[in-house]
């Protein structure tokens, strides 16, 4: 496997995982999450629950395109594209509200766009 595979591959794992952080406690409790993040605690908590239950179940599918971005490319492009979609969710849609996840996504974003595109530059491993 080509290097920039290689560190793609850490840079999804590590994204997801960080993600985690904050989104397994909050499936939880979920005001206690949104009050340590600076926002305001949700009339119907359920909200909030589901929202980081079903970011912890989409990016779930984004383990297979960081671990064989040539067999699961399109998984590859969509963990990408979920960055994309994250930080335009809050650096334009919502600006004044955790502008540091906005932030932190579009510079994953950069990041792992640089390594999927070097990643598929150079093409699949070499089989012995």
């Amino acid at each position: 496997m080509n290097k920039f595979a290689v560190a793609f591959k850490w840079a999804v794992i590590l994204g997801i995982l960080a993600d985690w952080f904050y989104a397994i406690p909050a499936i939880l409790i979920p005001n206690a999450v949104v009050g340590q993040l600076g926002g305001e605690p949700a009339r119907m908590s359920v909200w909030p629950a589901f929202a980081a239950l079903l970011m912890v179940l989409v990016q779930l599918f984004f383990f297979s395109g960081a671990c064989d971005i040539h067999r699961y490319r399109t998984n590859a492009y969509f963990a990408v594209l979920f960055r994309l979609v994250m930080a335009l969710f809050f650096l334009c849609l919502h600006p004044c509200i955790y502008p540091a996840i906005g932030w932190y996504n579009a510079v994953l974003l950069l990041l792992q766009l640089w390594l999927l595109t070097n990643a598929l530059r150079f093409g699949p491993p070499v089989r012995p």
